[in-house]
């Protein structure tokens, strides 16, 4: 059996309910060298009274028990949702095995079988469960991001990351996106985990903000039954239902101190345990974090773990905002235009050239969620095929061509002692170059001068 196989196996809680004492020694050995605690029962009774009283993982049931059938068992949900029941049935007998698929249970065996296939089998009904849970916070959508010219530093930065993940052995290091709210960061945590090597296991995503404080822990890291007044059955958290995969936390900052020093402990040891529970379970997440506000502000304050910040702090991603982008905006305006045509099943509408001067002037504080937004409310509410945004407040005089001075606030004249325009023209280069993420080439796209121009002015400065 595979490490890997093996390790995700091990620490689980298995209930056997068989009266054939030899098997139930058998499959007990082979289980406990894998590293899994075995309870064994022989008749519906002692089932009954284990299962009220302790947490399973698993439950192997046989059908025909000296007191009754095992799948009265599953009729009276005598075990907690969280535990998986994969029932054992004599060869020619299938029928209450369908029974007990139809009552609940995940998976059936038929006797006689190799005890060596039983982890297997097991393993692959903890996959159906992690894929259950997940599915709650999966989103279906395709993942898409419009780099451009603004964002080709990030573009390199994210390949850069990809190529890193696919060399690695193990656990894949966490990711910190910032940016203001609407700059991407939930879709560049969905391209990360699509693009990389973890695309086929699930990608579970959390908003911390919108998770109750009193729930949050049990949602994160699951909570075992009775471990507080509602716990009626155990529950797996987000960070089992993510392993193998990929767990996004959105507005991380949200999450009390308290709370904080587990994820630290997760990231740090690969382990988790739940609210309740005594036992350590292994977990292989790859954690993507985000935030609009700076951590390492943050983390000066006393509002954010200091150990934590520098331990997401490796892979760090910083979405420039959209009133940055120049003119990338009217070409993922495009773009976005398109989508939202094809949505409303409208034909295409074009941007006139006030409606450009305008979204190269507003200050976009929603960033591209605004943008989308402002772009769907042309389309539902301007009744013509050129798209103006006339309820854009932008101080823009629509009487200039878009490539002429566009760019230049219509507020600005020249101090009377007159400024330097060296100084004018090393500004423009440094905040290009901000712009590109140091990348030379962009920046002189941006400029619209040669890459050798740039440089030179560079060695002049």
């Amino acid at each position: 059996m595979s490490p890997e196989l093996q390790e995700g196996l091990s620490s689980l809680e298995i209930l056997i309910v068989e009266d054939e004492t030899l098997l139930r020694k058998q499959l007990s050995a082979q289980l406990e060298r894998l590293g899994m605690d075995v309870t064994g029962a022989g008749t519906l009774a002692a089932a009954r009274q284990l299962s009220s009283e302790m947490a399973f993982d698993f439950a192997l049931l046989d059908v025909n028990l000296p007191d009754g059938r095992g799948t009265d068992l599953l009729r009276e949900s005598a075990f907690s949702t969280n535990t998986a029941v994969i029932v054992m049935t004599a060869n020619g007998e299938v029928s209450g095995a369908v029974e007990a698929m139809r009552l609940g249970a995940l998976d059936y065996l038929v006797k006689p079988f190799d005890p060596l296939e039983l982890p297997l089998v097991l393993n692959r009904v903890r996959r159906s469960k992690q894929s259950s849970r997940a599915a709650e916070h999966r989103r279906e959508e395709e993942p898409s991001f419009f780099f451009g010219s603004a964002l080709a530093g990030l573009e390199t930065q994210l390949g850069r990351i990809l190529a890193a993940d696919r060399r690695m052995q193990g656990p894949l290091p966490p990711v910190l996106i910032q940016g203001e709210t609407g700059t991407g960061k939930t879709t560049i945590a969905r391209w990360l985990h699509q693009q990389g090597p973890r695309s086929s296991a699930p990608m579970v995503e959390v908003n911390c903000s919108a998770l109750p404080e009193s729930l949050a822990e049990s949602e994160l890291f699951g909570h075992e039954r009775g471990a507080f007044t509602d716990a009626r059955s155990a529950r797996m958290g987000l960070f089992e239902a993510a392993n193998g995969g990929s767990l996004f936390l959105d507005e991380l900052p949200s999450l009390s101190l308290a709370l904080q020093a587990k994820v630290l402990t997760v990231i740090e040891d690969h382990r988790i345990r739940r609210v309740g529970g005594n036992k350590p379970i292994s977990t292989d997440v790859r954690l993507i974090t985000a935030s609009n506000r700076d951590l390492r502000q943050l983390a000066a304050q006393g509002a954010f773990r200091e150990d934590l910040f520098h331990r997401l702090d490796l892979y760090r991603i910083t979405l420039t905002p959209l009133r940055e982008r120049g003119e990338d905006i009217l070409k993922l305006a495009e773009l976005l235009m398109g989508r939202l045509c094809r949505q409303h099943r409208l034909p295409l509408k074009r941007i006139s050239q006030s409606g450009q001067r305008r979204l190269l002037n507003y200050s976009w504080p929603g960033n591209v969620r605004e943008l989308a937004h402002e772009l769907e409310r042309a389309i539902v509410f301007e009744d013509r095929d050129e798209l103006a945004f006339d309820n854009l407040q932008t101080p823009i005089d629509t009487t200039k061509p878009i490539d002429s001075d566009g760019w230049l606030s219509p507020s600005f004249s020249f101090p009377p002692e007159g400024f330097s325009l060296e100084d004018a023209i090393g500004a423009f280069i440094q905040r290009a170059l901000k712009q590109s993420g140091n990348n030379v080439s962009g920046a002189a796209r941006l400029l619209g001068v040669s890459r050798d121009y740039l440089r030179y002015r560079l060695r002049e400065k």
